[in-house]
């Protein structure tokens, strides 16, 4: 990915379809964290700070300082479930992974590119202390945005037949 990725105003529209989920008990399980400019740096000092504490050579840290510098626009999402009430935790965490997947949508729908990765960085506990994450809060994703850098290619997806039952 590369330049440009949405303004402001576009990436607020980005954002808000995203938001338009199902949400049972409006909860809003999810929050986000916008990534852009002198962010997507100081993300990678984060980044390179958790591999150097667990050893990893100079190289490495190298490398995760430039992760967050592969788009323009990095949009973090952050599931955050409320348990011990009726709405299933099963639920709250479908609404965050719908929407990433509304993400994806609206910025291709903008004319970007998007990407929804997690990493190992979603997972490590130093990297979501970094960012603030409460106790219950984890990431469900990072979206990537920005404008495609080369031809962009058709994947494989599933014969229909073999993964479609009726009842």
């Amino acid at each position: 990915m590369t330049e440009p990725g949405p303004d402001k105003k576009e990436l607020a529209l980005i954002l808000q379809a995203a938001a338009r989920v199902p949400d049972h008990g409006k909860l809003f399980p999810w929050r986000f964290i916008v990534f852009e400019g002198k962010g997507r740096k100081r993300m990678g000092d984060v980044l390179a700070e958790a591999k150097k504490a667990v050893g990893e050579k100079e190289k490495h840290q190298d490398e995760e300082r430039e992760r967050f510098l592969r788009a323009p626009v990095v949009v973090g999402v952050v599931s955050r479930v409320t348990e011990n009430i009726k709405i299933p935790e099963w639920e709250q965490v479908l609404s965050s992974g719908a929407v990433c997947q509304n993400m994806l949508i609206a910025a291709h729908a903008m004319g970007y590119v998007a990407n929804w990765l997690t990493e190992w960085c979603a997972y490590d506990a130093q990297v979501k202390e970094g960012l603030g994450l409460k106790p219950g809060e984890r990431i469900a994703g990072f979206v990537y945005i920005g404008t495609s850098d080369v031809k962009l290619e058709e994947r494989p997806r599933p014969n229909m037949d073999e993964i479609v039952t009726w009842f």
